[in-house]
């Protein structure tokens, strides 16, 4: 008799919104048609955890230290919540690594699925968060509730002053592509945590930024707080142009993620100058709608929104075509 349980979950690719989490702005990821699987088979003494993709191999202990953000110090602060389990952990995944397509998130996730959490929906996010959270990597919850919630066919997109979220058709007559920039990210290393630190510091000057003023934002002294301020309050009402335009004018919904990712580079500095080179050479191709960095940033992804086949001969750098697909579940 085989007790594994199975479970899978997929990535995530952020069309718009980043950095709007945290300050309680929108955003609208889609889940993706890469994902990581774990199979957990329990028995013996020890949790021996596998990775089919990477040949990492070893014992999960919530005691041991772990370096923080990596494969052992994540699954260890899973345990460290759901309790230690003893069996055999093995990981597969088609996600590449380090490029911003959550492929942290899709882990636990699956990962939490597989050994026997009983939560489900923002519970479950809420519980792969704070793993995420004591593996050394403080993150919001974009990832985990677009992994989680995804659909087929659409979008989610997520109201973080409330955690709501509503289903965004993504038409069939548009390309989704992904483009890593070939240079990898890490949260736990990044400027990640210093931003978030530049936006609570907004926040006791004004409140709440996607509720405040334009007039409010110009008001503040520190010009780098000032650009902070700027890029959320007008990234957030960018996502909502997005979702209203997708489906009905692709061209608008593209103009706004170049908008974004100019936003993201200048106001908010979270691009890098490789990003910034390639999203001025794709956004130049025929059929290109827009283009913009895509996650945390310091590296990782582009996304596209394009004319079907419009990027098929873009071959320098890995490129993914994806579809948008259903949320994290038990095989």
């Amino acid at each position: 008799m085989n007790d594994s349980v199975v479970a899978v979950a997929p990535g995530r690719v952020n069309l718009i919104g980043d950095h709007t989490d945290y300050a309680g702005g929108t955003a609208l990821p889609m889940a993706i048609d890469l994902a990581t699987t774990v199979s957990f088979t329990p028995g013996g003494e020890l949790l021996l955890l596998r990775s089919t993709t990477t040949g990492d191999e070893l014992v999960v202990d919530p005691a041991t230290e772990h370096q923080p953000g990596s494969f052992g110090a994540m699954e260890a602060g899973l345990l460290s919540i759901l309790g230690h389990r003893m069996g055999r952990l093995e990981v597969s995944s088609t996600l590449p690594i380090g490029a911003g397509l959550s492929s942290s998130a899709s882990l636990l996730v699956a990962s939490a699925l597989a050994l026997g959490a009983i939560e489900r929906g923002l519970d479950l996010a809420l519980l792969c968060q704070e793993a995420e959270r004591r593996a050394g990597q403080e993150v919001g919850l974009l990832d985990q509730i677009a992994i989680i919630d995804g659909r087929s066919d659409h979008g989610v997109l997520i109201d973080f002053s409330n955690l709501s979220t509503t289903p965004v058709r993504i038409p069939d007559d548009v390309d989704i592509v992904i483009i890593h920039s070939g240079e990898n990210r890490s949260l736990a290393t990044g400027a990640y945590a210093t931003r978030r630190a530049e936006v609570a510091a907004v926040e006791a000057l004004i409140g709440p930024i996607p509720l405040a003023s334009p007039e409010a934002i110009a008001e503040i002294e520190d010009p780098l707080l000032a650009r902070r301020a700027k890029h959320v309050w007008s990234e957030t009402r960018r996502v909502g142009q997005v979702a209203d335009s997708l489906s009905v004018d692709p061209v608008h919904a593209g103009r706004m993620m170049l908008e974004s990712h100019r936003s993201l580079s200048e106001d908010f500095e979270v691009s890098t100058p490789v990003i910034d080179a390639m999203v001025t050479e794709i956004s130049a191709h025929d059929g290109v709608f827009g283009v913009r960095m895509t996650g945390g940033g310091f590296g990782g992804c582009l996304v596209a929104l394009t004319r079907p086949g419009a990027l098929v001969g873009l071959t320098r750098t890995p490129t993914w075509t994806v579809q948008p697909t259903g949320g994290a579940r038990i095989l």
